[in-house]
């Protein structure tokens, strides 16, 4: 819709004209997250720096009629952030300050636009870090994070994002910021801060986040192994865990990601092999040169045809770099690819990888594969040539077959991207309808217009944007917001 110049006007008066981006060269920057299959261009992007003035575009958005979608760095892959229904784009990328830190408790308030890599480097002074670490880290933002439940590389060992959040402030449909969760390691009454935390911006807008601090490990031991099969290295993850040892990281390769990550960057990596593994283990230094060894011996056993072992941090750094490289690698490598993560056992990882390579063949296109591979996360990338709507389309149905046989196997069709709009419809092979009802029900109880990111994550969510009413629970009236009337 067209927003009048008063009613733009009444936004510049709360956020200053630098707050505000209603050109249409502006708007277009924010049509889209990293899925560009999906695009839609909000009516005006505003750009707060504090709870309280996301609380005023809130009221105001909803005083005009419009949709209200947070949005980080932009980096995620499932178009969470793209305003499907026009309205307003919030972007908190200049909410990007790290507001406190308590080293003693080890715990830092931070706000949401603060990039996940900054904050373990502002913190590595004092011997401690932000143990979350998605492999878009460099640029994906804490807020965007949280909003996703984001893992990555260490979550086998440390757990995902949701696991380091002590704490949330959250500005609410009605404009009203609340608290919830705090600085105590626990807290009475309902946990709403882990309803929040995942839920995509569809529950509350997240100022302020309150995460818990570990202290850097030690000693890092970091090991490459080389595959003649695909099978070889996902037994000896199964293998390797199996007997008692949790890496901090497992993550596969498949030849075709490092074949691209090699052309591109040069790193010394097999380009004959099926599959490379990388492990990483940490913790206090006496203990890692035996389980080193060990895993070592796993890897063997497994037909592992070399092993290399960082002998630094420049080593480590170079190993990883091929690692969180490989997304760059594939956008060198065709003018579109489509990244899912489902998520198996871990037992099947061999076989996902399989049917993958066959669900895409099937259709005459090429995927290559990387994975978490200690948690069963996998991050297929199907390639097609963006300038075929054939091709567009087989992908995406490509990528919903994977999804199906990750639901197959017992698995979940997201491990950290989130559902978005691109996994939307999906929920309901996931879920019977009675669970999506109480996803809704609670959904309503937060925001019973369904004004914010509406549409996203939950299948038929997009004809709510306009209902209009009185939300209920289970039956028990629920409050619109903080500052509402019972109803």
């Amino acid at each position: 819709m067209v927003i009048s110049p008063s009613a733009l006007d009444e936004l510049r008066a709360l956020l200053g004209e630098d707050g505000v981006l209603s050109a249409n060269a502006s708007r277009f920057a924010y049509e889209a997250d990293a899925m560009t299959l999906e695009r839609a261009t909000p009516d005006v992007v505003v750009l707060p720096r504090s709870t309280d003035e996301v609380g005023a575009v809130v009221r105001w958005a909803m005083a005009h009629g419009l949709a209200v979608t947070p949005r980080g760095a932009g980096t995620g892959l499932a178009g969470g952030c793209t305003c499907e229904q026009g309205g307003v784009s919030l972007s908190v990328n200049r909410m990007d300050r790290v507001l406190a830190v308590d080293a003693e408790r080890m715990l830092a308030w931070v706000q949401p636009g603060l990039v996940n890599l900054w904050l373990s480097q502002q913190l590595a002074p004092r011997g401690l870090h932000f143990a979350p670490d998605p492999a878009s880290q460099q640029v994906s933002t804490i807020g965007g994070n949280v909003a996703t439940n984001a893992g990555g590389p260490h979550c086998l060992k440390y757990g995902v994002t949701l696991n380091h959040i002590l704490g949330i402030t959250v500005v609410l449909a009605g404009g009203a910021a609340v608290t919830l969760g705090g600085e105590a390691c626990d807290a009475p009454g309902f946990d709403l801060a882990s309803v929040v935390i995942g839920s995509e911006g569809t529950l509350g807008i997240i100022t302020e986040v309150c995460v818990r601090l570990l202290p850097v490990p030690e000693a890092v031991k970091t090991l490459l192994f080389d595959f003649d099969t695909i099978a070889d290295a996902c037994v000896t993850v199964t293998r390797v865990i199996a007997e008692g040892i949790v890496p901090a990281a497992m993550e596969i390769m498949d030849r075709y990601t490092v074949g691209l990550v090699e052309a591109w960057l040069h790193l010394g990596l097999p380009t004959d092999a099926a599959a490379v593994l990388l492990i990483e283990v940490d913790g206090p230094a006496s203990a890692l040169p035996a389980q080193a060894e060990r895993i070592a011996a796993i890897a063997r056993e497994r037909h592992a045809r070399t092993a290399r072992v960082a002998r630094d941090e420049v080593e480590r750094a170079q190993l990883w770099r091929g690692r969180k490289s490989s997304y760059g690698a594939y956008g060198r490598s065709a003018s579109g690819f489509y990244i899912m993560d489902g998520v198996v056992p871990r037992t099947r990882l061999a076989e996902a990888f399989a049917n993958i390579y066959a669900i895409a063949g099937s259709r005459g296109l090429h995927a290559g594969n990387l994975c978490h591979a200690g948690d069963g996360n996998l991050h297929p990338h199907v390639l097609f040539d963006t300038n075929s709507p054939k091709q567009q389309a087989d992908a995406l149905e490509v990528s919903h077959e994977i999804l199906r046989m990750c639901i197959r196997f017992g698995g979940t069709i997201s491990g950290e991207h989130g559902i978005g709009s691109e996994k939307r419809s999906m929920m309901r092979e996931m879920f019977e309808p009675r669970d999506l009802a109480v996803m809704e029900r609670l959904r309503g109880a937060f925001d019973r217009d369904r004004r914010l990111n509406p549409g996203k994550v939950l299948p038929g969510g997009e004809a709510h944007a306009q209902t209009r009413g009185p939300a209920q629970l289970g039956g028990m009236a629920v409050r619109d917001d903080v500052q509402g009337s019972w109803t």
